[in-house]
Formats: C-alpha cells, structure tokens, sequence
C-alpha cells in the first residue's frame, strides 16, 4: 500500500469529528457565517474543498478578473476597507481583502482544507446531520449550513469532438496559466462576464482572437481608474466619508433594481446607453448589428466595460455568430460547415448554477431526498435560507437570493444574521432542531413568483442562466434589497416546525 492509499484508508477509519454547527465553503458567505457564530459561540468548522479560502476570488485568475460591485459595497459592513485601489477591484485584492479577514478572526484553525462534501443525512433519532467527504471522513453537527454559493461548479459545453482537439483547452474559472497564448490563436466562447473582462486583455496578445457568440449582453460604458490617494486617505481618517460612499453606491443601484423590478419600461434608458457604446467603438455596421441585442437592456446581466467593444474591433477580433457543430483536433468546425484553426480554446461559458445546491447528496427528515424533491418542484426555499423537511439545514445565497443590480454581499450578511437567530431560536426553546413549516415556505414562494411575473427576467424577452427548464425563476430575488433585509430582519418563529 502507497502512502497515499495508507492515508486514505486512516481518513476511511477515523472518528467522527463532532462539532455544534458545520459550514461547506470559505467564500464571503462561509467566512461571514463563521464569524457570526464565533460571536455567539457557537462552536463550528468549515469543509473547504480547495487548499485556501476565498471560493470564487481564489479560484477566478483569469486576466482581467474585477467585481462588477464597486468596491465599498462589495465588502463586509461590519469589516470595511477605506484603502481600495480601484472602485471596481480586481481579484488579487478582494482575495487578499478575504484572506486578511480570516487572518483578523482567526478563522483558519476551524477550517478543514481539502474536504470537499460529497453527501449528508439526518438522523432523526439523535437530531443531527451526519455528513461525508469524497474521502470518506464523517462530521456530525447539529447544524449543516451551506455557503457553497451559485458560481463555483463550471459548465463546459458538451461540444462533439472536444476530447480529440490538440490544442489547451479550459474553463475561465480554470485558467492555466501555464498556457502562454502569445502569437497564438484564440478562441474564447462566450460572451458573458467573464469574457467581457478577458478579451480586452488578451487581445494585444494574441495574433487572432475568435470570439464565439450565441446571444450579444448589453455592455454599458464604464470607466475604472485608480482612486487617487487622496480620496483612499480621506475614507481612512475622514469620518463619515466612507459609509456615506457606500450609502451613494447602494442607493444608486437599489435605483437601477427599482427599475428591473417594478418599472421594466424605464431600461430602455438602458438600451440607449448601450447603443451609443457600440456605436461609440464600432465602426462597422455589420459587426455592430451582431452586437446588438435583441431584447430589454436587464433581462440578462448587465455588463460593464470601456474597452470590450474596441478589443471586439480590433483587426485580430473575429466575432463568429454561428453555432458551434464540433471540434477538430486542430479547430472549431461551425454550423456553416467552416473550420476555423485555433491553438486555445476558452470556455467563459458561465456555472451551473441549480447544481452548485444539489451537488450534495442530501436527505432530511424521514429519509427524503431533497435532490428528488427539487427535481420533481423545483428549486425553493423558505426565504431562500431554509427548507421545510430539512431540520437544521440553511442555505446562503440560496434559491431566488442572487441579484441582477446590486452587492450579494448584502444579501449575504441579512441571510447570516437570520441563521444565528433560527440557531438561538433554537437554544431559547431548548430544542433540538427546527425546519420552516411547508405552508410557510409555499407562501412565500407564491407571492415570490407573483413579484418576479412582473420583472425583466421574466418580460424583457431573453432567455438567461436565472431561469430553470421550465422557464421559472428560481436565481434572483424578486424585488429590493432593503426589501429582502426586512423580511429576514426577524425570526419569526410562528413560521417554524420545532423538534424536540
């Protein structure tokens, strides 16, 4: 035997690691809730599949990687940074932002690295979660809070032929920067966030650059300079000056919310600036019809960029609008019949964002799955936070909890606050566990559907990543945020089945 298979078969027959509350993922969501309960003193662990914290700001490295966010929003309230670099940051300093509040409270020694969940059940006879590694060890919690998030699980296009193509080949979440793309030919498939902010970059690199596009974003103009010292000087030893950024930010998109939410008509504001930036930088009038939507500015994601639309026109751009049919060992073969030859293959082709919630195994109360329940209902949850049937088990970031207009870290943090008190409802009553009762999670998500009815995802005439098969929306909340931070602000325990 190995020692890697000794080791393997120590992790197979080691105890059970006992703990009051386990959190899946190292994220914003997982350092947050940890923190929460650190505070409370509730004793808990983290399972990180990867080697370091950080979820999607350690695993997106791809050139050109920012938030869409400004970066005042895009951060703790409760752990602010006045120094940022950039009103849009890149990744390397959200990821530094996010180790050095692990590093500030400690939290690395509750974190189990290399433990990624594979599946997890309730006991109902001793009232608690047993769940289980892809290595085989077991932890057994009273609480099982997921803060995996929606974009960690990439989707790669299943492309006939793609096994035998010779050249590098990888996702954006991925990116091998072993991979030297210089003089070389590119091809990046996609045309969502992702790739927005990698063909501007690479495109002074490469000697062509085939961007593949099934459905063109509305790109809106944006300019992200540097702070200038000066103003990151005023927001540390200003007071007052910060917070009242971060307060013009929120607001600003709670506006832009307003009106994908209430008010779709008023996106055609939208539509306009997002003309004038194609017209702006494309000259030809071919090519800035292929880059036209078709559909209302909001109804996918808005994008953001002063330089996507220049890189698009660059002479060593080819946008290519035809169907990918299949791969060759040396190219992309399109619908049209045309192969073209390429040397690297980029998928920015976004995450499967529904599995990112039932890649786990999961069985409740009684035994039941909820990974069939789901499939058989679809995706919901009590306030996008707990599930009727499944005592003691909380999303973050859960169903229609995403946003299409603003900070998720805002989100985030009204969810982790409404766990710590579902968790103390818990301990007052001197019970065991508690889960949403089936009536309560069937009215909420009435009246949610009913309010998304209304929005641009449902009306503005696309079809997005937010919708299921059915065409349901099972990925954003359905109005304001300051609207989802009041219906979490309390617990309200007339809500709840409590076991005993």
């Amino acid at each position: 035997m190995t020692i890697a298979e000794q080791a393997d078969d120590a992790v197979l027959h080691s105890a059970p690691v006992r703990t009051r509350a386990l959190i899946i993922g190292s994220g914003f969501s997982g350092l947050g809730m940890a923190i929460a309960l650190q505070r409370q003193g509730v004793d808990f662990l983290i399972l990180e599949k990867a080697d370091e914290i950080g979820g999607t700001w350690r695993d997106n490295t791809y050139p050109g990687c920012a938030c869409d966010i400004p970066s005042h929003m895009y951060s703790f309230s409760f752990e602010p940074k006045p120094d940022w670099r950039h009103m849009w940051s890149y990744q390397p300093e959200i990821f530094d932002y996010l180790k050095g509040v692990a590093d500030k409270y400690g939290l690395r020694r509750h974190v189990r690295f290399g433990s990624c969940v594979d599946r997890a059940h309730w006991d109902d006879e001793e009232k608690c979660w047993h769940v289980f590694t892809t290595t085989g060890q077991e932890y057994v919690a009273q609480f099982l809070i997921s803060g995996a998030g929606g974009l960690h699980i990439p989707s790669i296009p299943d492309i006939e032929g793609i096994d035998t193509f010779e050249g590098a080949t990888f996702h954006s979440a991925q990116w091998d920067h072993s991979v030297d793309i210089t003089g070389r030919r590119v091809a990046v498939i996609g045309t969502g966030a992702s790739a927005i902010q990698i063909v501007p970059e690479i495109v002074g690199d490469v000697t062509e650059l085939q961007v593949y596009q099934r459905t063109p974003p509305w790109v809106m103009p944006r300019v992200n300079n540097a702070f200038p010292e000066w103003m990151r000087d005023m927001f540390s030893n200003v007071p007052g000056t910060r917070a009242l950024m971060r307060a013009g930010i929120y607001w600003l998109h709670e506006a832009v919310g307003f009106a994908m939410t209430k008010q779709p008509r008023l996106l055609k504001i939208g539509d306009l600036l997002g003309t004038w930036n194609i017209r702006h930088s494309v000259k030809d009038r071919e090519l800035r019809r292929k880059l036209t939507p078709n559909y209302r500015a909001g109804c996918k994601r808005i994008l953001n960029s002063n330089t996507y639309y220049r890189a698009i026109a660059d002479p060593r751009t080819k946008v290519i609008t035809d169907g990918i049919a299949r791969m060759t060992p040396t190219g992309i073969v399109t619908a049209d019949g045309v192969e073209h030859p390429v040397d690297v293959v980029v998928f920015a082709t976004g995450f499967h964002v529904t599995d990112s919630y039932t890649y786990v195994d999961i069985k409740g109360a009684g035994g039941e799955d909820l990974v069939d329940r789901w499939s058989r209902e679809g995706i919901q949850a009590h306030r996008g936070i707990a599930v009727a049937g499944m005592p003691n088990l909380f999303f973050l970031l859960g169903p229609n909890t995403a946003l299409g207009h603003n900070s998720v870290v805002f989100m985030i943090e009204s969810q982790i606050r409404y766990v710590a008190k579902a968790i103390a409802a818990v301990d007052r009553a001197r019970a065991k566990a508690l889960a949403p009762s089936r009536a309560a999670q069937d009215e909420f998500n009435r009246g949610l559907q009913d309010e998304l009815a209304d929005t641009v995802w449902n009306t503005g005439g696309c079809r997005s990543w937010y919708l299921d098969e059915h065409g349901v929306n099972r990925t954003l909340w359905s109005g304001m945020t300051w609207q989802y931070w009041l219906s979490t602000r309390r617990f309200r325990r007339s809500e709840y089945d409590v076991l005993r």
